[in-house]
């Protein structure tokens, strides 16, 4: 993991080869965009064609579809950026902009992924709350301001340079290898780092709240408090396995660079390694559906009703959950 700034750049350890990111990276992201693209977009005809039906619950996936359509526009030139050996042809000012709209993907799928387990929470643990019986408009509100929120502290990486033009090759990365980092570029690195710890505290917590308030309640054979619970774990694997490579490959590389020459292969590897971590980060997007298929009664229903079309099976339609509103 490197750092920089726009005007001074200092290489540790001497130049750090990219050459396993560069065969191993391209094809898992190939695979990445077309397992992701074909869920996405049918989760966004899904949500768009029953918008008259929303909930709270549903305005949170459908910002979640949002936050990956971002990054199914933007991968392709990162994906090209890698098989031509990490070479940006693109230009400073779109190296800027992909490099954004990445960042608002991650921060975006971290904040809704969150929403939408806290959702799960009020309903089971508190199930009277005022919370549970916002309307459409008022969760669009919420979604409204997560955006804004996530789109202000990623706004360094529009305003610094993140092309390095220095070498015969142009790098354009948003982690790079400088002396001292401008204040827009230390924010962004903050916000890296604690947009992981944050959320997964709180998502740690509000699985186990779920899981004792299920037992204590004897909801056990409940199947809205199960399936409550289902998502909510199935939230907390997907961005541990989504988020975390990054952040422990990340944190190792910024440990071993204090060392300078005494640790510089171990260095150069814990940076080739922060690398390709974006493929699990870049996951995501492939198993966000999953995670629809778990949340929405919506999304469920119209996959089943595809399949039941079919006549290959017919498989019973899942009921809008009698929880207060706002849930789905």
């Amino acid at each position: 993991m490197t750092f920089k700034n726009s005007s001074s750049v200092v290489h540790h350890c001497g130049a750090s080869t990219q050459d396993l990111v560069a065969s191993v990276l391209p094809p898992i992201l190939i695979i990445e965009l077309l397992l992701g693209l074909p869920g996405n977009v049918m989760a966004l005809f899904i949500f768009s064609k029953t918008l008259r039906t929303w909930r709270a619950n549903v305005m949170f996936l459908f910002n979640l579809v949002l936050s990956d359509l971002l990054l199914l526009i933007s991968l392709p030139f990162r994906i090209d950026n890698f098989m031509r050996g990490e070479s940006w042809i693109y230009g400073d000012a779109w190296c800027r902009i992909n490099l954004f709209m990445l960042s608002v993907n991650r921060s975006a799928s971290i904040a809704f992924m969150t929403a939408v387990a806290v959702d799960r929470y009020f309903k089971v643990a508190h199930p009277h709350h005022k919370i549970n019986y916002i309307s459409t408009k008022q969760a669009a509100g919420i979604a409204y301001f997560i955006w804004a929120v996530v789109i202000s502290l990623r706004i360094p990486l529009l305003a610094n340079k993140l092309l390095d033009e220095k070498s015969n090759i142009s790098h354009c990365r948003s982690f790079s290898n400088y002396e001292k980092p401008s204040l827009g570029i230390q924010l962004h690195y903050t916000v890296f780092v604690l947009e992981f710890f944050l959320p997964l505290l709180l998502l740690v917590f509000c699985s186990l709240r779920i899981a004792c308030i299920l037992r204590t309640r004897q909801m056990d054979k409940d199947k809205k408090g199960k399936r409550a619970i289902r998502t909510v774990l199935v939230i907390v694997g997907f961005f541990v396995l989504c988020f975390f490579p990054s952040i422990g490959t990340g944190l190792t590389a910024l440990y071993l660079k204090n060392f300078g020459d005494a640790y510089c292969d171990a260095y150069k590897l814990s940076s080739q390694l922060f690398s390709m971590s974006i493929a699990f980060t870049y996951l995501n997007s492939a198993l966000d559906p999953v995670i629809y298929c778990f949340s929405s009664s919506i999304f469920r229903n119209y996959l089943k009703s595809v399949v039941n079309r079919t006549g290959m099976m017919e498989l019973q339609m899942s009921r809008r959950a009698s929880m207060p509103s706002g849930s789905d």
